[in-house]
């Protein structure tokens, strides 16, 4: 595969998702590091989506990104490559947590199902929550409970996430949702790839997933303790800003297939605003 020579500021300014966009409220030095960390993460992320190269090529690629966190001898290269390996070694990053970050997306390489929950929250686990536990390194944690916070904050990102993208996913024959939790609201995995599943059915399953998101808000919520709390304002924009699109998903009957809930603009910079100014 073509090496990435972008810096982490083309990276994130091209990204354009809610993360980047989180970003825009930290303090200048915590937004450097954050931008750079972010800028790993997108480019594991494209590895493992870019179709124009076999499984085979994408996970050398991604070999590669493990080598430069280990710390062998192998060279990074100028850009994202170089400014990463800086960031690893100055902020002492953990290994352990930045390889789960490539395990997960080395997941997507082929067709994924998760026969139960659990199965499920492993996966959100390594593409959310170790997201989340490096970040807040960057962003200067205190407390060990925050730990707590941002494991539990990424499993709901991320469910939320799942639930607001079964209709685009089930387009590309992926289904995240338990198969079990499929079984047990009288539903199976073709009802979903057809785009048609039954209505009332369908509602009672997302109703559940919803629920079970909305727990893993709250236990972030319970876990954020308030001398930590002003160090999470980006977090914190993201919890907002994710929860937000879950209400309206709920509000609005969960029409997935046809539509991709997301905030309005007048609502995100309010979001914004209050992260800023209040945190």
């Amino acid at each position: 595969m073509k090496a990435v020579t972008e810096t982490s500021l083309e990276i994130v300014q091209r990204s354009g998702s809610n993360l980047a966009f989180a970003l825009a409220v930290l303090p200048p030095a915590k937004r450097d590091d954050m931008r750079v960390f972010y800028a790993f993460c997108r480019v594991a992320d494209d590895i493992a989506d870019d179709l124009g190269f076999t499984i085979e090529e994408r996970q050398t690629a991604l070999q590669h990104w493990r080598e430069l966190i280990r710390g062998g001898d192998i060279l990074a290269r100028p850009g994202v490559e170089t400014e990463f390996v800086d960031l690893v070694a100055r902020k002492e990053l953990a290994p352990a947590e930045l390889e789960a970050i490539i395990d997960g997306v080395e997941m997507d390489l082929t067709p994924l199902r998760f026969q139960t929950a659990e199965d499920l929250k492993r996966y959100c686990y390594h593409v959310a929550s170790a997201v989340g536990l490096v970040s807040i390194q960057l962003f200067g944690y205190r407390q060990p409970e925050t730990r707590v916070y941002a494991e539990q904050l990424g499993y709901a990102l991320q469910w939320t996430n799942i639930l607001r993208d079964v209709g685009e996913d089930a387009e590309e024959g992926r289904v995240f949702l338990p198969l079990d939790d499929l079984e047990r609201f009288g539903l199976s995995e073709s009802d979903l790839l057809s785009g048609k599943p039954n209505a009332e059915r369908f509602q009672a399953l997302m109703e559940y997933q919803s629920s079970v998101a909305q727990a893993y808000y709250k236990s972030a919520e319970e876990a954020l303790v308030d001398a930590d709390r002003r160090s999470m304002r980006s977090a914190e924009l993201m919890r907002r800003i994710y929860s937000g699109i879950l209400v309206k998903m709920e509000a609005g009957g969960y029409q997935v297939f046809e539509k991709r809930y997301r905030l309005s603009k007048p609502r995100m910079i309010a979001e914004f605003l209050r992260a800023k100014l209040i945190g």
